[in-house]
C-alpha cells in the first residue's frame, strides 16, 4: 500500500469517526506493522458434489455480485463507509476486473457480512501458485451487530456448496497471527491450518518462508473448534 493511500484512509476514517477512535485505529496499524510478519494459512477441499448446506431461515439470504452496478447504493455505502469511499470504490472495481465475486449475507434485508473469493489467481502475490480449479477466500467481514452468531461460517458454508457446483476443488484463506477474532472464525468453519509463513516481495519475486510444527498445530485448531461446536457442526444462528 503507498503511502498516500494510507494517508488518505486515515484521513477519511478520522473525518468519519474523530480522533479517538482514529487514534486506536493507528495503534493498531502500527501493531500489524510490528508484529503481522506472519500469517497462518487455511485451506479445505471443496467436494466434487455440492454437500447438503443448513437450511437457512426464509429471513436470511446469502447473494453473489460480480460487479458493482448489481450492488445497491444501500450496501455499496455500508461496505465502503468504514475507510475511505473513494479507495474502497477503487479497491472493488479491481478486484471485479479480475474476476472476484462479492458474496452478500443478509437478514430481513440488512447486510450482516461479506466476503471475496477469487478463482485461480490471487489479488497480490501469494504464497505459492493456485491452480485453475482453486479459489482463494479473503476479506470476510461481519458487522458488529451481528458478531457472535457464527456468520462466516454460514456464509463460507453456502459459498463452498456453491463453487462445488462450478467443480471448484480448494479454497484457500489467510488471517495475520495476531488476529485472534479471525483465527476465531477460521476455527469455526471446515478449514484447516495448512501453516505458518511470511514474505516479502524483491524485484517481482516473492520470496516464501514457512515455520511452526504444522502437524501439532493443525491437530490443536481441530480440537478447540471441536470443544468450540460441541463436536457437532454449529446450528444456523437467528440472525435477526
Amino acid at each position: 500500500m503507498s503511502l498516500y493511500t494510507s494517508i488518505s484512509r486515515f484521513t477519511g476514517y478520522y473525518q468519519r469517526n474523530g480522533i479517538g477512535s482514529t487514534a486506536k485505529r493507528l495503534g493498531l496499524a502500527i501493531k500489524r506493522v510490528l508484529f503481522a510478519n506472519r500469517m497462518v494459512v487455511f485451506y479445505r477441499d471443496i467436494p466434487s458434489k455440492p454437500s447438503p448446506t443448513a437450511e437457512l431461515p426464509s429471513s436470511v439470504v446469502v447473494e453473489r455480485k460480480r460487479k458493482q452496478s448489481e450492488i445497491s447504493a444501500e450496501d455499496l455505502h455500508q461496505i465502503t463507509s468504514f475507510w475511505n469511499p473513494t479507495l474502497a470504490r477503487r479497491t472493488m472495481n479491481e478486484r471485479f476486473a479480475l474476476g472476484a465475486s462479492l458474496w452478500f449475507i443478509k437478514s430481513d434485508g440488512n447486510l450482516a457480512g461479506y466476503g471475496w473469493t477469487l478463482q485461480g489467481r490471487t489479488v497480490e502475490p501469494h504464497y505459492f501458485p493456485l491452480g485453475q480449479n482453486d479459489v482463494q477466500f479473503l476479506d470476510f467481514h461481519v458487522f458488529p451487530k451481528y458478531r457472535g452468531r457464527a456468520i462466516d461460517w454460514v456464509l463460507i458454508d453456502q459459498i463452498v456448496s456453491e463453487l462445488a457446483a462450478e467443480g471448484c476443488k480448494r479454497a484457500y484463506g489467510e488471517s495475520a497471527e495476531w488476529n485472534k477474532a479471525s483465527l476465531s472464525s477460521f476455527a469455526m468453519t471446515s478449514f484447516c491450518r495448512l501453516g505458518l509463513a511470511k514474505k516479502v516481495t524483491i524485484l517481482g519475486r516473492t520470496i516464501v518462508w514457512w515455520t511452526g510444527n504444522q502437524a501439532v498445530e493443525q491437530k490443536r485448531e481441530s480440537e478447540r473448534a471441536s470443544l468450540a461446536t460441541g463436536g457437532k457442526r454449529p446450528t444456523v444462528p437467528d440472525l435477526r
